[in-house]
C-alpha cells in the first residue's frame, strides 16, 4: 500500500485498529486473476508473538484452493472515509481528496483442524456479540448438535501468519491548522462516514478546536 510519511500508522497502532474494525477483504492471487471475499476475522498472536489472522470461508469458495502454500494473501481492513472538496479550504488552489483509514494485513494461510475450527467459531461470535451488550450473547451451545455440526461441514477454518503490516490514516495530517479546522467543520455535517472522519480529526489535533470550545462555553454563560 502507497504511504506517505504523513500519513504511516506504525504496527501496534494498525493491528490494534483491524482488531477493533473485525472485518476486511482477504484477496490472493490464483495465478491469472485476484480473487477476494468480504469476512469477519479476529487476530490472535503465536506463541512467538506473530499476529494471526483467524477466519472461516465457504467450502467453496475459491480462496480454498489457494491456502496451504507459502504465497502471501492480502486482507485489507478499511474503516470510515469522505469525499473532501476544495471548496471547503481556506487556502486557495486546493484539489479534491478522499480521506479515510486503512491497514494491510499479509501473509500466508493455512487451514485449520475441526477443533481449531470449533474454537473459531466460539471466539468469533464471542467477539461479535460481546458488541451488542446488554443482549444476552449468542453462543454455538444454543445450537442442536446436530445442526452445528451440519453447518460447521459447509464451512472450512484458516489463519492467515501476518508477516506484514501496513497502515494508511489519510486525516490531512500535512494540512495548516486553518485548513484543517475547516475540513473536519465541513466533514461534521455530512454523512456518517464523513462524521467519523470529523470526530477522528478532532481527536488527532484538539488544539486546532480548543477555540470552537471556548466560544461555546462563553455563548452559554
Amino acid at each position: 500500500m502507497y504511504t506517505p510519511a504523513f500519513f504511516k500508522q506504525d504496527r501496534a497502532a494498525s493491528l490494534k485498529f483491524a482488531e477493533a474494525r473485525g472485518f476486511g477483504t482477504m484477496c490472493a492471487f490464483d495465478g491469472s486473476k485476484p480473487i477476494a471475499s468480504p469476512l469477519p476475522f479476529y487476530l490472535t498472536y503465536a506463541a512467538d508473538g506473530t499476529p494471526q489472522a483467524a477466519f472461516h470461508v465457504a467450502r467453496h469458495n475459491p480462496l480454498l484452493k489457494l491456502a496451504g502454500s507459502d504465497a502471501s494473501w492480502l486482507l485489507a481492513v478499511n474503516g470510515p472515509d469522505a469525499y473532501v472538496s476544495p471548496d471547503w479550504y481556506v487556502s486557495p488552489d486546493q484539489v479534491p481528496t478522499w480521506l479515510y483509514q486503512s491497514v494491510h494485513l499479509s501473509g500466508p494461510v493455512r487451514l485449520l483442524t475441526d477443533d481449531e475450527l470449533s474454537v473459531q467459531i466460539d471466539t468469533l461470535s464471542d467477539k461479535f456479540e460481546s458488541w451488542l451488550l446488554p443482549k444476552k450473547p449468542w453462543t454455538s451451545g444454543k445450537m442442536a448438535a446436530g445442526r452445528l455440526e451440519t453447518m460447521k461441514k459447509a464451512i472450512v477454518g484458516l489463519v492467515m501468519n501476518v508477516e506484514e503490516v501496513e497502515g494508511s490514516f489519510k486525516l490531512n495530517q500535512h494540512k495548516s491548522d486553518a485548513d484543517y479546522a475547516a475540513i473536519a467543520n465541513a466533514l461534521s455535517a455530512g454523512d456518517a462516514d464523513a462524521r467519523q472522519i470529523s470526530d477522528l480529526m478532532r481527536q488527532a489535533r484538539p488544539q486546532v478546536f480548543a477555540n470552537d470550545t471556548n466560544m461555546l462555553e462563553g455563548s452559554a454563560s
